[in-house]
């Protein structure tokens, strides 16, 4: 079975045979790893060049050879025409040739440290106290574009040459949940007080995230993607009245707009589920992943399996932090034998995974050999 063959037996009714093996959030390792992964330069998945953007990123998913990778919309055909990017030192500009409007980027740093050394997270000096002062706050409204739009303005076309390259592997996507996305505009503080004091301001910027966030799953689907990762953090933080108020109506929308689409959900629920594991549930996600065990609390995945029972596929959560990078071969076979026999037990509607990014200390041998251990043990029965 190829690794595309092996997730979609894990999504379907009956479980897979063989179970796929995938790490989460790729895009940091690649981060982190680059030079080990590309003979291409940092700024190469900026450029408007799309033939150097297909070998740059084929050259990557070859070498990590994971069972999916991330597919994403390109720059239209218009903006490929009046795009300039101008590569500097440490950095690149971006240039709107109609508008003359340049934004930076600067070249990434491993762990993701900010170049200017503060801590990136938002605070805002009065928090909103009606729905416009939310409203002024929110992203602008995406324009909305047809399959047949994507299409027509080519912003389809380096997911689609990817698909084409990587017949075997599965194309997927990320979205934020809702509530998950107020935090990146009102910051900590402002998020977790509004949700006491100015509910309705909370409730109205969700169903604004959750508009945002069905335009891009449009996208995302149109290129190509077949699974959505869903991202939630910090909302362990909160009673499981407030998560039942606050995130589920909007998350159970966002799934079900996910599956009109065809695609599958994957729901990525950071932090402590325990007390609210029923509320979860109820959001009705195809599958479910969960980091490993941290911060005070653990996530033992024979539980999760446990509370489970093959109602949905289960994605592994082998400890990414302190058993990943550091791992003898017979201490990963032992973890990852644990989790497969668990995945196992949920109907094998399962798929192995780590329950974190692949930290900057981990090398590519390293997790080459995670991968090499996980589908030795995963195709037998």
């Amino acid at each position: 079975m190829t690794g595309k063959e092996k997730i979609q037996c894990a999504f379907s009714k009956d479980g897979s045979d063989e179970f796929a093996v995938v790490i989460c959030y790729e895009g940091i390792f690649i981060r982190d790893h680059w030079s080990t992964l590309t003979s291409y330069p940092w700024y190469t998945v900026h450029l408007t060049d799309i033939k150097s953007q297909i070998e740059c990123y084929s050259e990557i998913h070859s070498k990590i050879n994971q069972d999916w990778f991330v597919v994403h919309p390109f720059y239209s055909y218009d903006e490929r025409e009046n795009t300039t990017v101008n590569i500097l030192q440490d950095r690149i500009q971006i240039v709107d040739k109609k508008t003359k409007a340049t934004r930076e980027v600067f070249k990434p740093v491993v762990a993701g440290w900010s170049v200017s050394g503060r801590t990136q997270s938002v605070t805002i000096e009065k928090f909103p106290e009606t729905v416009s002062d939310i409203e002024k706050l929110l992203p602008e409204k995406p324009k909305k574009l047809s399959k047949e739009e994507i299409f027509k303005n080519g912003r389809h076309e380096l997911a689609r040459a990817l698909i084409k390259r990587f017949p075997d592997r599965m194309p997927m996507s990320h979205v934020a949940s809702p509530l998950w996305n107020i935090y990146g505009i009102l910051g900590f503080e402002g998020l977790m007080t509004l949700l006491k004091t100015s509910p309705e301001i909370i409730k109205y910027g969700c169903e604004r995230f959750l508009e945002m966030s069905i335009s891009t799953l449009e996208k995302y689907v149109a290129c190509g993607a077949e699974l959505i990762w869903i991202e939630e953090c910090m909302t362990d933080m909160i009673s499981p009245s407030a998560f039942e108020s606050f995130n589920v109506p909007y998350m159970k929308k966002l799934v079900g707009a996910i599956k009109d689409l065809g695609a599958k959900s994957i729901y990525y629920y950071c932090g402590n589920p325990w007390d609210r594991l029923d509320k979860i549930f109820d959001i009705g996600a195809d599958a479910l992943a969960f980091e490993e065990g941290k911060k005070g609390f653990e996530i033992d995945i024979e539980k999760v399996v446990d509370a489970v029972n093959g109602r949905f596929v289960v994605f592994g959560n082998l400890d990414a932090i302190n058993l990943l990078p550091y791992a003898t071969a017979e201490s990963l076979e032992k973890e990852i034998s644990r989790q497969i026999n668990a995945g196992k037990r949920n109907k094998r509607r399962f798929v192995m995974s780590i329950g974190s990014p692949v930290t900057p200390e981990t090398t590519f041998e390293q997790l080459q050999l995670y991968f090499e251990i996980a589908r030795n043990l995963g195709t037998s029965k």
